[in-house]
């Protein structure tokens, strides 16, 4: 999200590479998304937007209730007035962060007019709270939904096979007592019986779900596997009024779990090496999940505006 703003201010789609390199087969444009329902789907993409915009406003109204010191960032949002669009679609983005004791490194509040509605939030290295990512695209009668509460530290979950197993130390020696130890700490601090069942319960009730591939699945790309968390949810289906009210009340609901770690000071990490190792550890894992996000946007969006 924080790309849209340097595309904006260079009056360009082009993406800016830090090094040259050789240029991509052009990609075929892909279909602006489609504003109406089709079959299978009784709901709209702009009422669907509307509605999830509302919830995610509401959210992050909560958050900043709940979160004194977190502070607009006028310089990296957009207003509808901005004018900015993809694919004809107005884009509204509320960007903040809160440097203080919250240590909230980025809030951004997404919205792409019938097509995305978007939440993002990353943390700072004082805290190992996980980050949220919270993600619906809407296109053609159909929801892409993504929610992952992803660790702040490396347990190897890219190294998951399809049985959910790890590889042990006769493959990773030492290391893997390490990755395991980070396992067991998500586990019993975030990723709890209470997380577990809430995603499960929710994703039921849904209509039509197919599953996208995931941890330990061929066709996960190469980012999303090393910064994708264990229990991330990433699933279409159509577009049904039933199926938006689940996803809505699922966002609000893990958003709230979040916000809940956030404001506990128990998450706090001691001062000195583990809030250094947090931001050493944090610097890479945000480059990727950029690169990793860009990928994303460009199958939704194209190449050009995707970029």
């Amino acid at each position: 999200e924080e790309y849209l703003k340097q595309r904006a201010n260079e009056g360009s789609t082009a993406a800016v590479a830090a090094d040259p390199a050789p240029a991509p087969a052009p990609a075929a444009a892909a279909a602006a998304p489609s504003t109406t329902a089709t079959a299978g789907g009784d709901m709209d993409a702009a009422s669907a937007i509307i509605a999830m915009e509302t919830s995610q406003s509401k959210t992050v109204s909560e958050i900043a209730a709940a979160i004194p010191d977190l502070a607009s960032k006028p310089d990296q949002s957009y207003e509808k007035s901005d004018g900015f669009t993809i694919m004809g679609n107005a884009v509204t983005l509320q960007a903040s962060d809160a440097p203080g004791p919250a240590n909230v490194a980025w809030v951004s509040d997404l919205i792409v007019e019938n097509a995305l509605s978007s939440l993002t939030i990353f943390n700072g290295p004082l805290s190992d709270v996980p980050h949220l990512i919270s993600r619906c695209f809407i296109n053609e009668g159909k929801i892409s939904f993504f929610l992952d509460v992803r660790p702040r530290a490396y347990g190897a979950y890219d190294l998951r096979d399809a049985d959910g197993n790890y590889p042990g130390p006769d493959t990773l020696g030492r290391k893997a007592f390490e990755y395991s130890g980070a396992r067991k700490d998500y586990d019993s601090k975030f990723g709890t019986e209470e997380l577990i069942s809430l995603l499960d319960e929710s994703v039921a009730k849904l209509e039509g779900v197919t599953t996208n591939p995931g941890l330990g699945d061929e066709g996960l790309g190469e980012l999303e596997k090393i910064t994708r968390g264990p229990l991330a949810v990433d699933i279409s289906m159509p577009l049904t009024s039933g199926n938006v009210d689940t996803i809505i009340d699922l966002r609000e609901k893990v958003a709230a779990m979040w916000l809940g770690w956030a404001t506990d000071d128990s998450h706090t990490h001691k001062p000195g090496a583990p809030v250094n190792s947090q931001y050493v550890y944090d610097t890479k894992y945000k480059q990727n999940c950029y690169g990793a996000l860009l990928d994303t946007y460009v199958d939704f969006f194209g190449q050009a505006d995707g970029e």
